[in-house]
This record gives structure tokens, C-alpha cells and sequence, in this order.
């Protein structure tokens, strides 16, 4: 017996646009099952008039094939779609809530080229679909089950455009800055990766009152995340040193990362950005359970800072959505990634760049302490990370006995000192990732070069 198909990675569905699973053919499917699925859940509309879901997308030349594709799909099962347009991952989930929506379907790849493209749905709370829930859409795109179900006439839904979904995000994010404190006097460089977030993040900054200097607004279809953005900081790091600024920010295309960029030019990471709130949070009584919930991708010197304060730190597999969830289960209100996945609970259900760098921004006013000065709080602990393209990834990492002993070899040299050696394959991508964490960078090195040539011959690609 065969296993079942499946379309749904770690974060949605997602691939190179227009192959598939991510065809019009395929959306349109998904459109009709997640609609189908969408409102069976609830038998009557939240609103009390009509079952809707929300579309919205970054800014890919292929979301507009996706766009009418997933529209279509839903509309034909009796479904309203309201369309929002460009907007960031986490503004198309508050305004799903604010609208009260059935459901928000975000059109994005986040931070792959602008070739690939993806499909992520949000609950009616605004928070990421459970396993079983995707399992339901997965089984019923593939098994025709709803083939017969052909609303006629007046049943069929109704397309609409909601003009102030912008508007209503940057109100969104700037109810997560502190009352009486402005940004004023605060000069601030904006990468916005020609994505989503280049109306929303300079539009709420400027009406904080900073001085503001912006690259990446510019979306043409084809320039997201290109030589830019949260992938590429070199720019805002050399941005910031030339406008002589107080602080960068760097968002992915659809603007659920950020990383940070301190006066010196120096890059700030979600590590960074997690160690200063965590510490921040526990000395004012609002980390909730004293705890910090990261991934193991996390570096052990953030774990060793919040425990020193008398904090604790919880680990999750790779992925913001199991953060989030550990977070729901445990009734946490911070964690995130150090990819720049950061989710402050208290004002948003998923992870967002713009509201994680007001909070480092808030506490940048509060203090007085340039971001250089925060970032200071904990010691990182020397990591080296590499990526080796891969044919696939059906087959076990743990399969490689020559790669598995390496491995090993590698932890039973670096973890006297603290140190841990991760090999895991990407959720999102067709790569192997290895991160090597110790005291002695040369040993890192050593152990890195060793493990990847030997990841490469057994089932490396060309580059």
C-alpha cells in the first residue's frame, strides 16, 4: 500500500512556481479543499452571513496566477474571498482575525528566490493550521472526494477587495510600542527585500517619528529577497554605517523575520534579539513562566544567559511553527528562531519582524542603551553552520553510517566544552544543514569541512 501523498512541508506548501505542487491546477484544488474543510468547521460563517476566507501575498510575479487559482478554487465551493493584496505573513494573519474570517491564505515563499513560491493558511485565530487540519485539505486534493460538491447559482461566492487591510496591520503593529514613547531623534535604515513589507514597516516607523532611510521598496516582481533583505545584510550593515544611523532593519519577502543592525554596523540576530527581550522580560516580571522558548538551531550561550538571570529555556525542533506551538501548549509568550523568526505572544499569533523590532526599539528608548550596548548581555558561543545541496531527502540522514560516524567523532571532541553537532535536512529546501557549536572555532572548522565533503559524496548535488 502505497503512502499517502502529501504537498504540506513544515511551513505550508512551497516549491518552484508554476511546477508542481505549486501549479494553478494544484492551488485551485487546495482552494476547493481548504473552503470545503473551512466550512465544515464552522457550520455558520463567523460573521453570521457567509463563510470567507482572506487571500493575501507577497510581492512574486507568480502570485498572481496563485492568487486567481486558490480564489477560484474557493469561490466555486460557496466561499466569499476577501483579497488584501501585498502584505506581510503576520499582517495577512491579524487581519484574518480582525475580519473574522474563516480562514487567511497567505501567497509566499518568504525567503527563497522569487522563482519558488508557496501557500500558507491560517486559522480563523490567526495562528498556523494544526497537523490534522492539513492532513483533512492534503486528503481531499488528492482523493476527488468533493468533485460532486458544485454550488450553483446564487451559492457561488463572492469575491471581494478590503482597501484599508494595510492600514488596519500598521495600527496592528504600532499598538505594540509603548504608549508616550515616539521614535523620534532616532535615525533608522530600512531593508524591506522588495517584499511585503515595503509599504507597512516604513509607513508605522515614520508615524512613530524616525528619521528614516529605506532600500528594498521597490518590488518589481522578480527582485525579491535578491541581494537584499533579512538573506543579504550586508547591505543594511553598510546602510547603516553610511547614514551613520542608530539602528538597521532587515525583513525576508514576506516580512515574518527580522535581523537587526546595531550603530557599529554590527548584525544582530534572533539569538541577539531574544537574549536582550528574554532578559529584558524577566527583570520586569512579563516573561511569562520565566521562560524562553527557542529551536535547536538556538546558541547555547542564550540558554546559559536566561538561565544566569534565573529564567529557563525551552527547545523545540526547527520550524517557527513548533515554537509557536510549544508556546500555545506550555502558555509561553516568547520564543523564536535565530533565523529571525521572533513571536512576542502578547501581540501577535505568529512570528513578525516589524513588531519584534519595535520591541528592541522600545527598550533601545526606555533605557537609553544604543542597540551595540543591549547586545552585550550574553556571551555567544563559537557556532559554524553550513548547508550541502542534496538529491533528496526520503532517505534517513541516520542511513549514512560513514556521515553518522563522523558525526560522532565530532561530539565526542566538542561536547566536553559545552559544544553539540547538528545535522538535520532543511524543512523548506532540498538541502542538509550542519551546525557545529564549541569553544575552539578551529576545531569547528576541522569537524565542519570533514562532515559536509562526506554529506556531499554520498548524496550531494553539483552546485
Amino acid at each position: 500500500m502505497s503512502a499517502p501523498k502529501r504537498i504540506f512541508g513544515t511551513d505550508g506548501v512551497r516549491g518552484r512556481a508554476n511546477v508542481e505542487p505549486v501549479t494553478a491546477e494544484t492551488a485551485l484544488r487546495l482552494g476547493r479543499s481548504a473552503a470545503h474543510v473551512f466550512k465544515n468547521l464552522h457550520g455558520t460563517a463567523r460573521d453570521r452571513v457567509r463563510h470567507r476566507l482572506v487571500i493575501g501575498k507577497d510581492t512574486r510575479l507568480s502570485g498572481y496566477m496563485l492568487e486567481n487559482a486558490l480564489s477560484s478554487g474557493v469561490l466555486s465551493m460557496g466561499v466569499d474571498v476577501i483579497f488584501i493584496g501585498p502584505l506581510p505573513t503576520p499582517g495577512v494573519a491579524y487581519v484574518t482575525r480582525s475580519l473574522r474570517a474563516d480562514a487567511g491564505i497567505v501567497i509566499t515563499a518568504s525567503h527563497n528566490p522569487y522563482d519558488d513560491n508557496g501557500i500558507k493558511f491560517f486559522r480563523p485565530d490567526g495562528f498556523k493550521l494544526d497537523d490534522a487540519i492539513e492532513r483533512q485539505i492534503e486528503d481531499l486534493v488528492f482523493s476527488g472526494e468533493i468533485e460532486s460538491v458544485r454550488p450553483t447559482a446564487n451559492h457561488i461566492g463572492k469575491a471581494f477587495r478590503v482597501d484599508d487591510a494595510l492600514g488596519r496591520y500598521v495600527e496592528h503593529a504600532k499598538a505594540s510600542f509603548p504608549r508616550g514613547l515616539t521614535l523620534e531623534g532616532m535615525r533608522i535604515v530600512v531593508d524591506c527585500a522588495h517584499g511585503a513589507a515595503y509599504r507597512s514597516t516604513p509607513a508605522v516607523l515614520q508615524e512613530l517619528g524616525a528619521e528614516l532611510f529605506v532600500v528594498g521598496n521597490q518590488p518589481n516582481g522578480t527582485n525579491i529577497n535578491h541581494e537584499c533583505g533579512s538573506m543579504h545584510p550586508n547591505l543594511l550593515c553598510a546602510k547603516v554605517r553610511e547614514h551613520r544611523a542608530d539602528l538597521g532593519i532587515a525583513h525576508d519577502g514576506d516580512a515574518d523575520r527580522v535581523l537587526l543592525c546595531d550603530e557599529t554596523g554590527t548584525l544582530i540576530d534572533g539569538d541577539d534579539i531574544l537574549a536582550i527581550a528574554g532578559l529584558q522580560m524577566l527583570s520586569q516580571g512579563l516573561l511569562a513562566r520565566k521562560t524562553v522558548v527557542t529551536t535547536v538551531m538556538s546558541n547555547a550561550g542564550l540558554t546559559a544567559a536566561i538561565r544566569s538571570a534565573g529564567g529557563e529555556v525551552v527547545t523545540t525542533q526547527v520550524g517557527d511553527r513548533y515554537v509557536i506551538d510549544q508556546m500555545l501548549a506550555e502558555g509561553f509568550n516568547l520564543g523564536g528562531e535565530q533565523s529571525g523568526h521572533l513571536i512576542f505572544r502578547d501581540h501577535s499569533t505568529t512570528g513578525d519582524g516589524l513588531v519584534a523590532a519595535l520591541q528592541i526599539l522600545s527598550t533601545m528608548k526606555s533605557t537609553g542603551q544604543p542597540l551595540s550596548q543591549l547586545a552585550h548581555c550574553w556571551t555567544r558561543y563559537p557556532q559554524v553552520t553550513s548547508n550541502i545541496k542534496v538529491r533528496n531527502k526520503q532517505t534517513p540522514l541516520e542511513s549514512f553510517d560513514e556521515v553518522m560516524a563522523l558525526v560522532k567523532k565530532a561530539e565526542a571532541e566538542v561536547q566536553p566544552q559545552g559544544g553539540r553537532v547538528l545535522l538535520r535536512y532543511s524543512g523548506t529546501e532540498p538541502k542538509a544543514r550542519l551546525t557545529i557549536e564549541g569553544r575552539d572555532h578551529l576545531v569547528l572548522d576541522k569537524w565542519s569541512r570533514v562532515i559536509c565533503e562526506a554529506v556531499r559524496r554520498q548524496i550531494g548535488v553539483d552546485n
